[in-house]
């Protein structure tokens, strides 16, 4: 579709948004939000017709790009035929949705607890881990984010948690690996595993193991970086688990259905969690769905004893049918091994050529369409760009980083220190090889900030 310019239209939308829509994670009277005209594909655009390759997908969602027509299409026979129904009822688009999630987790993953979104599914999948075991606390890690509610707020290791922090929520937080800022002194990741992985025993001994129900990790952490695990840790955590029966939960609401060439990031690793939460990718975020894949062990817990939690809209049938139709478009059109190559092929050695040429860039990881620029002041001391949790004027570099990206068309996912290159998995070569051009033009801006 060609962007048509309406700029009367788009005042009149951003004069309602400024006047009624309260914006999360925001300062209302500090943001300017941008009025989006349409969407198609890997790209948005405004009522001024300026176009926008979107390299944040939405929130990390739309891994099949906006507007699949097959995707539209199944939404829109859905409600023709049936637009919602209560969930304790059997429906065929949420058996089927079922279905085919169950056959595309790991292991025994084979119970489907559908959610509205992500945090609510990590909501659930603790509160299953906690009944399961009748223990209180759940572990998780720094540099983490699991959500906006109230436990997934807890459990979320960033500042974001800051202002929502009980302390009473039962929760106790750790390092994970990450060698690039390693607070284990170590210099290799075999190092930084056996560490890690010493530290979360050592912790779970301290806070004594009869007393720890869940271990919540992301597979590959989103928003606080996508800093890769390194070999063996994910397997390590399963062991751990093992030895105090502790119930091993990854959360999997963004790098999941594809975002790391993969079905699952958890297929990288061939780890086998007892529960599991999804949402975002399972249907490209077209109608809000999330849920929790639950072992047969812990679903046999619920078997004869009510599980006491539940949704109005659990498994709504509108979400369900676009669940189905992405999860066969994806199928269809093989775009898990596409993001799978073009990670390889396209992306990694794109970003990787940036990263010779700009001193603000310290380090880049990722997998498939899931990657992150890591931007610092000083290569040689790694000193970030921006101070931790820089706002106003201490953030300017990474503002002035973001704004040229979006001057030159392209849309990135700036979180702190990084900016995040998440596509659509279904992003075409050429858009791509379109598109990284305003990143170089932006880290030339970012590395007038170095030193």
């Amino acid at each position: 579709m060609t962007p048509q310019p309406n700029p009367q239209a788009g005042a009149a939308v951003k004069a309602a948004d400024r006047a009624h829509v309260f914006h999360s994670w925001s300062a209302q009277e500090l943001i300017d939000p941008l009025a989006v005209a349409g969407a198609e594909g890997s790209y948005f655009w405004d009522y001024e017709g300026k176009r926008y390759l979107d390299l944040a997908s939405g929130l990390v969602y739309t891994n099949i790009g906006y507007q699949h027509p097959k995707v539209v299409a199944a939404i829109q026979e859905q409600a023709a035929r049936m637009t919602t129904f209560a969930p304790a009822f059997a429906v065929e688009a949420r058996s089927e949705a079922a279905r085919l999630i169950a056959e595309r987790t790991p292991g025994d993953l084979d119970k489907i607890f559908f959610t509205n979104g992500g945090a609510d599914a990590v909501e659930h999948a603790v509160r299953m881990a906690r009944l399961h075991t009748g223990r209180p606390k759940v572990l998780s890690a720094y540099r983490s984010y699991h959500g906006g509610t109230q436990q997934a707020i807890n459990l979320t290791g960033d500042p974001r948690r800051w202002a929502s922090d009980s302390g009473s929520a039962g929760v106790v937080h750790f390092w994970a690996p990450f060698l690039y800022r390693s607070r284990f002194y170590a210099e290799t990741e075999e190092q930084e595993c056996a560490r890690a992985l010493e530290h979360l025993e050592t912790t779970i001994a301290f806070e004594g193991p009869g007393t720890v129900a869940a271990i919540i990790l992301e597979t590959i952490p989103g928003t606080a970086g996508i800093m890769m695990p390194p070999a063996g840790y994910l397997a390590g955590v399963r062991e751990i688990c093992d030895k105090y029966g502790i119930v091993f939960v990854l959360d999997e609401v963004m790098a999941g259905f594809g975002r790391t060439g993969t079905w699952f990031a958890a297929d990288l690793y061939d780890v086998v969690p007892d529960l599991m939460t999804f949402a975002k990718g399972v249907n490209s975020g077209y109608v809000p769905l999330g849920g929790v894949a639950i072992s047969a062990e812990i679903a046999a817990t619920f078997a004869e004893r009510p599980y006491p939690g539940g949704l109005t809209y659990s498994g709504h049938p509108l979400a369900c049918a676009a669940a189905v139709a992405t999860i066969d478009v994806m199928e269809e059109e093989g775009i898990v091994e596409h993001a799978a190559r073009l990670g390889v092929e396209v992306v990694e050695p794109a970003l990787r050529e940036l990263a010779e040429r700009h001193p603000s860039v310290g380090d880049v990881r990722g997998v498939g369409m899931f990657w992150a620029l890591e931007l610092v002041k000083n290569r040689e001391t790694r000193e970030p760009l921006v101070p931790y949790n820089a706002t106003g004027q201490a953030a300017t570099p990474m503002s002035a980083f973001a704004a040229s990206a979006k001057a030159h068309g392209v849309w990135p996912f700036v979180n702190m220190n990084r900016t995040h290159v998440v596509p659509p998995c279904n992003v075409s070569e050429s858009e791509l090889k379109e598109g990284l051009p305003a990143l170089d033009t932006a880290l030339s801006v970012a590395d007038q900030y170095t030193e």
